[in-house]
């Protein structure tokens, strides 16, 4: 019997117990490692600091992210876990309206998660997923982790990575590679958000469908609407603006009798 059979539809946090849900099954399926569960309860508390909603700085950075994956030659979209869990539909969609490889990576990689992870994805429209088993025979330099995998006929030749749930260590070896990475991080103090070129600080499970419907509106617009997004673009701002909407949210806090309910 699945858990959100228990939950009242007036539940204040009903939204988060099914995303946890979500998680326990994809654990369940050999989708998420259990570390993956310990790291979804960190970026919980980071949403509940940003209102538990999309915020204007999180549409600039999913905008530019938009923009700059349209421009690109080779995005790839890189999937862990955690994001299989939660958004598989959701990301084979993005894939395809991007035109977009997914590929599998993982920090606790083994070949039956890759595999699962990939039939997963399949079983939710995507045609192919890259990572998996021999595929991975590529190496990211500097990069000592099992992450340091990755097929030679995506990560190794994009040039734009969306990496949703991703670790610092292999955003700053990408960068270092000269790709534009795309981070969907709630913690904007994070090595990964202040590594990537375009950090977007919101909730996987609102982000990506954002995405979608982005890619469908910019899809119309001209190479020139998009390359002026991008020009405009300031990460560094956006973090700061992220920074900012958490302070002043919580000194409203301190000074009412508001509560977050957790």
């Amino acid at each position: 019997m699945v858990l959100h059979v228990f939950i009242p539809p007036n539940h204040p946090r009903r939204t988060s117990l099914l995303i946890r849900e979500k998680l326990v099954e994809g654990f369940k399926k050999g989708l998420v490692a259990p570390e993956g569960l310990i790291a979804h309860g960190r970026g919980e508390c980071f949403d509940y600091l940003i209102g538990e909603s999309t915020q204007p700085f999180a549409v600039k950075a999913i905008e530019a992210a938009v923009a700059a994956l349209l421009l690109a030659k080779h995005p790839v979209i890189s999937v862990n876990g955690n994001t299989a869990a939660l958004v598989p539909g959701e990301i084979v969609e993005l894939a395809r309206e991007l035109n977009a490889k997914i590929e599998v990576n993982l920090f606790y990689r083994t070949r039956e998660r890759e595999e699962a992870i990939a039939k997963w994805l399949r079983e939710h429209g995507a045609q192919e997923v890259l990572g998996v088993g021999e595929d991975a025979s590529a190496t990211i330099p500097e990069l000592f982790s099992e992450r340091r995998r990755v097929s030679p006929r995506g990560i190794l030749i994009a040039d734009v990575v969306l990496v949703p749930l991703e670790d610092g260590d292999r955003t700053e070896a990408l960068r270092k590679m000269g790709k534009t990475v795309i981070a969907i991080d709630l913690n904007p103090l994070s090595r990964t958000a202040r590594a990537a070129s375009i950090t977007i600080v919101d909730n996987v499970v609102r982000a990506i469908p954002l995405m979608i419907e982005k890619t469908r509106e910019f899809k119309l617009k001209p190479k020139s609407y998009l390359e002026e997004i991008l020009r405009n673009y300031d990460n560094n701002k956006i973090l700061q603006e992220a920074l900012t909407h958490i302070n002043e949210r919580l000194k409203q806090l301190s000074n009412s009798n508001l509560v977050i309910q957790f």
